[in-house]
């Protein structure tokens, strides 16, 4: 089982559009089961739904409740991420790939991940999702570089 560098009682806000839905329905009884509190954000079936209304409403809670991550599915990643990475405090990835969870935590501190339903299997969508939290920011040559992104966007 991974250990997770970060408060596992705090609340990870989690939302998908209709082509995330069944990942994210997928995802959050397994990251409950592992002792996260989870808030789901919707969507809440596979109607049509705009992601950057879903998008909004995740970021929005990320920053009430003080969160340290939060997840977002859609149908490649993609427009979840944009639409993320539109607020200040975001550093949202998209990762298809486990090296590529590893790496944002590690080098960039991401903080939001978000995740393609019709690109990923269940069982990889898990893998990257459990890199993704356990994985560390490494901190020291990175943590200008990090600090260079929040700066750029105020």
């Amino acid at each position: 089982m991974p250990t997770f560098p970060f408060d596992t009682q705090k609340i990870i806000p989690i939302g998908s559009d209709h082509a995330g839905f069944e990942l994210k329905k997928h995802l959050i009884p397994y990251l409950q089961e592992k002792g996260f509190i989870i808030e789901d954000l919707g969507c809440f079936d596979s109607s049509r739904v705009d992601y950057p209304s879903v998008a909004n409403d995740v970021m929005s809670a990320f920053k009430q409740y003080n969160s340290e991550r939060a997840i977002l599915c859609c149908g490649s990643g993609i427009g979840m991420g944009i639409a993320a990475n539109r607020f200040s405090f975001a550093r949202a990835v998209v990762a298809n790939d486990l090296f590529s969870a590893k790496m944002s935590r590690r080098h960039n501190n991401s903080n939001v991940l978000c995740l393609g339903g019709r690109v990923l299997g269940l069982d990889l969508a898990v893998d990257i999702v459990d890199t993704w939290l356990s994985t560390p920011f490494d901190g020291g040559r990175h943590e200008s570089r990090v600090a260079l992104l929040a700066k750029s966007r105020s």
